[in-house]
């Protein structure tokens, strides 16, 4: 071990631990390095002067500080890592394949329970919640890192190098304004999305001791006995011990919606669906009862150069360099996009906001930006595409079908046997299992009863639906005598029938060819996405029931039910993809309920359905070609879900995953915008989501995608407006110091230009609710359609005309007046050109108007205000200088709304032949390197 770098015990704890390390060191070094920057570039203007008093000591201070911050960020990931080595994870106990008595040894338990010492024991309360005040902090820490903070703090930095503390002050409040409100937001979504979670506390009936207690069920643990019955939810993941007639809606964890059937035996199978012998948190009981074991819980480079131009003229015409140490300062700070991370801020909890009001609350602001980019939106399909609940929707005699409102004479005797079949409802009261739920509410809808077509019905005896019977029988009588009416399973009473009922009634005998007919009839509806029960009746005299009772049926007809497709989700799918957004289907589903949904949704597309164990065989690169032509997945779990996304990802594409199951949660957390279905959502979906869907509206998706898209605009307008501003600042305050020999604006004027334009201007149209109609064409926008050439115009175009207005008044002023007047004239003008174009973009909105001219009135209120104007370098203007800087800014500002639109053609003409001989210089580049070796060419060409 001599020559090893690092030592670690026996256990390959530690070398985890390293692991961990290795990832917080290089988050620690990356932002070393932007500090050691940012205070390398302060340092060195404080010395750039020469042997000024001070200097020496004020660039140490700023290293040092500089110094200081890379310590304390190095502390806090620091105090990240684990306190201690964690544990290596071993295989987890097959708990499916283990004997009852088995499993309960080995969580230390037995068929008695825990006894109160051993659950006292092993009980570990929550840790409390973190207070307000800290989630306040860990938001607006959060809000901080971002690519603008140290540009930010870097402006500071130099406005208090040209002896500016109020510059920084303003700089620095404006990185404080920025964390406070992104924080005040965040947490008020985290709030709004735990209420979704009424936090009350559920009994769960638990043994202890031998007898039966009811307790909290955040205070189960490990081995404990806990007791389940039809209607309760099941608080934590368990091995069955004993069941009777159990039957499980596991919808929320394996994405089927039809019941499963459990059992205390143990199973081999590895699906999650298939361990009959396990109970899973947050799924619910159905029908039965049974007793389980705990088991768990589950803009620089501009700059640069202009600066150089500015100090290098200077040096030329022999000016001191303090002097130029402070023009250069002037133009880093008129550089600095001071409002750019309150403009993203704002525009995304503007959107927020909107979003919430129409149901959709988003936990993290900068989800919306993410969900402008979403190109792909994956959904699972049970209680997102469709209802989430049990439906009789057809009913057939295996000659023709009908939906319920269509329902022929013999087609209503089919369902009044079905209804006879099933359980009394008692009172008001609803059954206990949803299939029986489904046949009563849909002859509810269809106007019949057991007692229709006789002189009622009056029940004698019953055999109860169970999973290893597969049928619920009814023995009753009505004015013909005594009945036996059945329904199940048809792979279970098919077999049981010699004879079936006549189109005009009667009896005909049934033979094999006759039951493969039926068959046939029964794979027809499932592949329409149904499940089917059987429907037999016989004549019995008899004082009770027995189950051998159940045999030469007469079989009547089939009952179809399904988790019927929400009534918006086609035409939601539809919009979506319109807009270029492809939808997925991922369930957990069977493949022929699957498909049924996904042809009734349109989704097919002559595409074939792929399967979960098609998904598991195939290797990540064949999964990612599977996945560019894929729309619907069946019968898949979690991780397979997880790797559809990962593959989609690795393809480029940006993936919103939507969905309400604990089975959905991974796929939700990786996806680049997580989704989940409020009410009806596990808490793992919704603590795994970015958006949290409170009315379960798929439309309510399609809502938030087109915010996300429309933010998309805004922020293209606003970002021209700070970033064309400023570098019109920029070339105005190049071309004036080229030509005068000085900058035509001082540090300070320059922040108060930005303030007064890049604020509330810019917020302003950030903000604004989109002007265009909603529906394709807010989806038709998105980075690429907002950002690249558009922007690039936006902002060429801004700061030509910024800078074209402030220099014609500023000569102008130069030729009536004194310097300093000439630079309050160009400040006006600057500031009142900007404003211009900001009305022009934003003058439908009342926010952008008030906040443009408000800044007008602030900035008219700086110039004239005796103290305040010196100040920032300025002094009161008269009529005269008033006259130039508003015809100046005027000017280019109706010339902007002449001249724009062939400014963007002549642009988007010479764009094509500027790529092309870019394109050609690097191929004739590459080729010559190419043949003198002389560059290495980069890996992968």
């Amino acid at each position: 071990p001599w020559r090893a770098d690092l030592v670690a015990r026996d256990s390959l704890a530690d070398a985890a631990l390293v692991c961990d390390a290795c990832a917080a060191a290089r988050r620690a070094s990356r932002h070393g390095a932007w500090l050691t920057t940012g205070g390398s570039v302060i340092a060195g203007l404080f010395v750039f002067g020469g042997r000024v008093p001070g200097a020496t000591a004020r660039a140490l201070t700023a290293v040092n500080a500089t110094a200081l911050a890379a310590l304390l960020d190095g502390a806090r990931l620091a105090t990240e890592l684990p306190a201690h080595a964690r544990p290596q994870p071993g295989a987890p106990p097959p708990w499916h394949q283990l004997p009852v008595a088995d499993a309960l040894t080995r969580v230390g338990s037995g068929v008695d329970g825990l006894t109160a010492a051993d659950a006292a024991h092993r009980h570990h309360p929550p840790p409390p919640p973190p207070t307000l005040a800290s989630r306040y902090t860990r938001a607006a820490l959060e809000s901080l890192t971002n690519p603008f903070t140290p540009l930010l703090v870097a402006g500071a930095g130099l406005s208090l190098a040209a002896g500016s503390l109020a510059d920084a002050v303003m700089v620095t409040c404006v990185v404080g304004v920025n964390s406070v409100v992104d924080s005040v937001q965040t947490v008020r979504n985290e709030r709004a999305v735990a209420a979704l979670d009424d936090g009350g506390a559920h009994p769960v009936t638990v043994r202890r001791d031998g007898a039966v207690d009811q307790i909290d069920a955040e205070d189960v643990v490990v081995g404990d006995i806990i007791s389940v019955r039809a209607g309760d939810a099941v608080p934590a993941d368990c091995r069955l011990v004993t069941a009777d007639a159990l039957e499980v809606d596991e919808s929320a964890l394996t994405g089927e919606s039809m019941l499963v059937a459990k059992s205390a035996e143990p199973t081999d199978a590895a699906a999650v669906a298939d361990r009959t012998c396990m109970l899973y948190e947050a799924t619910s009981v159905a029908a039965g009862e049974a007793e389980a074991v705990g088991l768990t819980r589950v803009t620089a480079p501009v700059t640069v150069a202009s600066g150089v131009a500015v100090i290098v003229a200077g040096l030329l015409r022999r000016q001191p360099a303090t002097e130029l140490v402070g023009s250069g300062v002037g133009l880093a700070v008129a550089a600095v996009p001071e409002g750019l991370p309150v403009l993203s801020t704002l525009a995304q909890i503007a959107a927020a906001r909107r979003l919430a009001r129409r149901g959709a609350l988003v936990a993290n602001p900068r989800a919306v930006e993410a969900l402008g980019r979403v190109d792909v939106l994956c959904a699972d399909k049970t209680g997102t595409l469709t209802e989430g609940d049990i439906r009789l929707a057809r009913v057939s005699d295996a000659r023709h079908d009908a939906d319920l409102d269509a329902l022929d004479a013999g087609l209503r005797r089919v369902l009044v046997t079905a209804l006879r079949a099933s359980p009394a409802c008692a009172g008001e009261g609803a059954l206990a299992h949803p299939t029986d739920q489904a046949l009563v509410d849909g002859g509810a809808h269809a106007g019949v009863a057991d007692g229709d077509g006789a002189s009622g019905w009056t029940r004698l005896a019953e055999l109860p639906f169970e999973p290893a019977r597969g049928f619920h029988a009814v023995l009753g009588e009505h004015g013909d005598g005594q009945r036996v009416a059945v329904k199940g399973a048809p792979e279970v009473l098919v077999p049981r029938c010699t004879a079936r009922r006549g189109p005009r009634g009667g009896r005909q005998p049934l033979d094999d060819a006759g039951r493969r007919e039926l068959g046939d009839e029964v794979d027809r509806l499932a592949r329409q996405g149904l499940r089917v029960l059987a429907v037999a009746e016989r004549s019995l005299d008899a004082d009770g029931l027995a189950e051998t009772d159940v045999a030469h049926l007469c079989f009547v007809g089939f009952v179809a039910l399904n988790d019927p497709v929400r009534p918006t989700a086609a035409a939601a799918v539809d919009e979506l993809r319109r807009a270029g957004v492809d939808v997925v289907m991922i369930t957990g589903d069977h493949p022929s309920t699957a498909q049924g949904t996904a042809a009734e949704l349109g989704l097919l597309n002559d595409q074939p359905l792929v399967t979960g164990p098609m998904v598991e065989a195939a290797s990540d690169a064949e999964l990612a070609e599977l996945a560019s032509h894929t729309s619907v997945y069946a019968r898949v779990t979690p991780l397979q879900k997880l790797r559809v996304v990962a593959a989609l990802q690795r393809a480029g594409r940006a993936v919103a995953m939507a969905g309400d199951g604990a089975n959905d949660a991974p796929a939700i957390r990786l996806a680049d915008v997580g989704v989940a279905l409020g009410t009806r959502a596990t808490p793992a979906a919704r603590d795994a989501a970015d958006l949290t869907v409170v009315d379960d509206r798929i439309e309510t998706v399609v809502d938030a995608l087109e915010e996300g898209r429309a933010m998309w605009s805004s922020v293209r307008d606003a970002v021209a407006i700070l970033f064309g501003g400023n570098l019109g600042e920029i070339g105005f305050t190049v071309g004036s110091g080229l030509v005068s020999g000085g900058a035509g604006l001082n540090p300070r004027q320059l922040l108060l230009v930005n303030l007064l334009t890049d604020i509330a201007p810019a917020m302003a149209i950030a903000v604004r609710p989109p002007s265009r109609a909603r529906g394709a064409d807010l989806l038709g926008e998105g980075p690429q359609a907002s950002l690249g050439d558009a922007l690039d115009d936006a902002v060429a175009w801004r700061a030509t005309v910024t800078a074209t207005g402030a220099f014609a008044a500023y000569t102008a002023a130069r030729l009536t007046g004194t310097p300093a007047r000439a630079r309050t004239v160009a400040l006006v003008a600057l500031v009142g050109t900007q404003l211009g174009q900001t009305l022009v973009s934003g003058h439908h909105s009342p926010t952008v108007v008030a906040a443009s001219l408000g800044s007008a009135g602030v900035m008219a209120a700086a110039v004239q205000t005796p103290g305040v104007s010196q100040l920032f370098g300025c002094q009161p203007l008269g009529p005269v200088g008033w006259a130039t800087a508003t015809t100046a800014a005027t000017a280019a500002t109706a010339g902007s709304l002449v001249a724009e639109p062939p400014f963007a053609r002549a642009g988007a003409q010479v764009r094509p032949h500027a790529q092309r001989v870019a394109a050609e210089v690097t191929r004739r580049l590459s080729q010559r390197s190419h043949e003198t070796g002389s560059i290495a060419r980069p890996a992968g060409g």
